[in-house]
């Protein structure tokens, strides 16, 4: 840190209690001024010995002069002049800036006596010598002109003296504007901050990790170790120190400036809402204090966020949508914030999207509604990046290449925010309070086609129904509607044949897509002509892919009344002559008093090996489901323990 001492005589000032201060000297005060709550005994005059001293009649001759405080200071010579005419020895001047703090230093710069100014106290003796106006026009050296070099010459030419005095500005702010210190130091500091890494040479504070793009760098070259090079960001926690409306004067003027990068710009909006507004925030929501400073701190981060994409974080803009649905920030925040993650939810992760309700009608935990708008305004983006227009449709072959790579780039975020929704529906469903049709509008906005696999859908689904035991059929019908059983994994597969809580049909349809894909695998001559005979007939008449999917129709959800669960047998294909057999314990089970019967006279053609298997369980769970209706409802429960007559009735 930067000091300069000023005078050479010996500190005399001395305090007694808590507000008198005077100084030590031979000659009686003549004169008082206060300051505040303090009050200083001066002088008038001050007394100098001469060096060619007379002697009269055994004393000592002085030689008297005008106290110098009146020599060097405009406006105290007016106020001295008005109390002596009023015959009043006491001067108030409680408005200087600085306090008595300020004013001691400008009257020890008076007498002569030793004071040292350094970034922590400067400004304020800066402030107070402007308004008691010791300028040179009174006395050349005054304290103005010498704070003024020092100030140029060493404070605002050092990184952290520099920051130190911008921000003692905050309790001087009128002052300080008017002496235009405040951009002198914004100006010091945004120039240093967009300096070449390379040629940083004075001490910063860094204790964060560095950059994605400079963590990668060796610090080895060929066994030599590299000289550890200065971070692009090194500035970043620095100004974390400056309050919201000084901070936001410095990223202006280093945006301004053009040459730092929108990622530097944007860690360093982070570190700061770390800093300034996470760190505390959710103490003081729920202990009911005041937020104004959040508030200022949230609205002046979103405003200086760099336009370029990327370079903030999707999780660092989630939390500060997070915390602005907290503080209730306005609607044009929280619209800026979803445009933002909407572009880049690709990068988000399950636990950022857990935004708290906030006074929700249904009493949900999760602000559900959020979470839909922000994938809607991804799905805005994605079609706009694919759907080409005609000037696109146009463009030479070269175009088309680029056309054809944007297309992967695409599918590939698609298919990482399929998988997010699937977790964060898998999160969301754990709440009692979540509205059925919430979590069914929200799995619907994700295109059926960026789902490959339904593993995650159905995780979701079975926690939703575990925890939402009180479901009706109708209910649960439409939850499972949302699953395709035709995309769900071996694995998956033998953990929902034996799921207690889904519907008979849904586990009929499992095994019936099993034994497809057992019978695909040991018949691959014939698998073309075997598929094409056990696609789902629809009541029309016409085949159905899958048993249900994402886009349900009516068509389809009228199947989960009691239509037909499987394709007519043939006497050619083992595997329709199973899928009849499907159908026909399907009309067991819906078929009053003589459901027994059909199942005992169904003929049952032989099918593969591992869905003989699975079948043999489910159907023999019918006599043992009464030993295991007092079971725990878990979804690793054994599948004997689905009831066929209970599921079917209507």
């Amino acid at each position: 840190m930067k000091y300069m001492k000023l005078g050479s005589k010996p500190d005399v000032f001395q305090t007694e209690g808590n507000n008198i201060r005077f100084v030590t000297t031979e000659l009686a005060t003549d004169i008082v001024i206060t300051v505040g709550d303090a009050k200083f005994y001066l002088h008038k005059i001050t007394q100098h010995h001469n060096h060619d001293e007379l002697v009269i009649d055994n004393m000592s001759c002085f030689k008297y002069t005008q106290f110098p405080l009146l020599s060097k200071s405009s406006r105290l010579q007016t106020l001295v002049a008005s109390t002596s005419e009023e015959s009043n020895d006491e001067v108030d001047i409680s408005d200087i800036p600085g306090g008595p703090a300020a004013f001691e230093i400008c009257a020890k710069f008076c007498y002569g006596m030793i004071v040292t100014l350094n970034a922590y106290n400067v400004l304020a003796a800066r402030c107070a010598a402007e308004y008691l106006e010791m300028f040179e026009t009174i006395d050349k050296g005054n304290l103005v002109y010498k704070i003024d070099v020092f100030l140029s010459a060493s404070i605002f030419r050092t990184w952290k003296d520099s920051i130190i005095v911008l921000q003692s500005t905050k309790p001087l702010q009128q002052w300080t504007e008017n002496l235009k210190v405040i951009n002198h130091c914004v100006d010091s500091i945004a120039s240093k901050a967009s300096m070449d890494p390379s040629e940083v040479d004075w001490s910063y504070t860094y204790n964060r990790k560095k950059l994605p793009s400079e963590s990668a760098l060796e610090s080895h070259w060929n066994g030599v170790r590299k000289q550890q090079t200065v971070p692009r960001d090194w500035w970043v926690e620095d100004l974390c120190d400056l309050e919201v409306c000084l901070y936001k004067k410095v990223i202006l003027a280093i945006k301004a400036k053009g040459r730092t990068s929108s990622d530097v710009i944007g860690e360093a909006l982070r570190a700061y809402a770390c800093r300034r507004l996470f760190s505390s925030l959710d103490n003081y929501v729920n202990s009911g204090l005041d937020c104004t400073k959040h508030c200022a701190a949230l609205e002046t981060i979103i405003s200086l966020l760099p336009a370029e994409r990327g370079s903030v974080s999707c999780g660092l803009l989630l939390k500060l949508l997070r915390a602005s649905c907290l503080l209730g920030s306005s609607e044009a925040y929280r619209g800026d914030l979803i445009k933002r993650i909407g572009a880049q939810l690709d990068r988000a992760k399950v636990p950022d999207l857990l935004i708290p309700a906030a006074d929700s009608g249904d009493g949900a935990m999760y602000n559900v509604d959020m979470v839909t708008a922000i994938l809607e305004e991804f799905m805005v983006h994605h079609r706009d990046v694919t759907e080409p227009t005609k000037s696109q449709e146009d463009e030479e072959t070269m175009g088309v290449a680029e056309n054809q790579i944007s297309s992967i780039s695409v599918s590939s975020k698609l298919a990482a925010v399929a998988k997010l929704i699937d977790g964060y529906l898998s999160e969301i469903a754990r709440d009692p309070s979540l509205p059925l049709e919430k979590f069914i509008a929200l799995a619907e906005s994700v295109p059926p086609a960026c789902r490959p696999a339904h593993d995650a859908l159905y995780r979701a689904i079975d926690i939703y129904l575990k925890e939402h035991p009180d479901m009706t059929k109708g209910e649960k019908k439409r939850l499972c509607a949302l699953m395709d059983c035709k995309k769900l994994t071996a694995d998956a597969s033998a953990h929902a044949v034996q799921n207690e809580r889904l519907p008979l049909r849904v586990v009929v349809q499992v095994l019936f897509f099993e034994q497809v894909r057992q019978s695909s695998s040991s018949s691959a001559s014939a698998a073309g002509p075997a598929r094409s005979s056990l696609l789902l007939p629809r009541d029309d008449g016409t085949s159905c892919g899958s048993s249900r999917s994402a886009t349900t129709t009516a068509t389809e959800d009228e199947q989960w009344g009691g239509g037909v669960v499987g394709a007519p047998p043939t006497s050619t294909s083992t595997s329709g002559a199973d899928a009849s057999s499907l159908r026909l314990a399907n009309k067991s089970g819906r078929s009053g008093g003589d459901k027994k019967k059909a199942v005992k006279g169904g003929a049952v053609a032989p099918a593969p090996a591992p869905a003989r298997r699975v079948l043999g369980k489910l159907w023999s769970g019918k006599a043992s489901s009464v030993e295991n209706s007092g079971s725990d409802d878990t979804s690793e429960s054994p599948a004997g323990s689905v009831n066929l007559e209970e599921t079917n009735k209507p």
